[in-house]
């Protein structure tokens, strides 16, 4: 599967959780359940990875961590917040410098409607 195809399961699973459960729960529940589910359809879910900077030659481990990745290709961040902040599309588009990855998905579960809670941030993916 390429980000785009990834991205497509992640919001379909992503609307079917928050039909079931609706907003309210705290970010580690739709995490744990998210990625549940994503396994479930055969993706390789990864929680809470670590995410190391680099800085003048030195590595350092701590500071980040990405909420879920997916089949090393997307990064899902994960709000269960009344309203989003620019800041947390910042901090999403920085973990993809990070990483080197194009595409993260910025869901807030917090959203009455989950589509209005679904972001997508690119860094360099190309059109498809």
């Amino acid at each position: 599967m390429n980000e785009n195809q990834i991205s497509k399961e992640v919001v379909d699973s992503a609307f079917h959780l928050h039909s079931e459960l609706g907003p309210g729960l705290l970010e580690s529940v739709y995490e744990a359940l998210l990625a549940q589910e994503l396994s479930l359809r055969g993706l390789r879910v990864v929680r809470q990875k670590p995410i190391p900077i680099e800085y003048r030659g030195l590595k350092f481990d701590e500071g980040f961590r990405a909420d879920l990745i997916i089949d090393d290709l997307v990064i899902v961040e994960l709000k269960s917040v009344e309203q989003l902040h620019a800041s947390h599309k910042k901090q999403l588009k920085t973990y993809l410098k990070l990483t080197g990855l194009r595409l993260g998905l910025l869901i807030n579960f917090g959203s009455p409607l989950i589509k209005d809670g679904i972001h997508r941030v690119v860094l360099g993916l190309p059109d498809s």
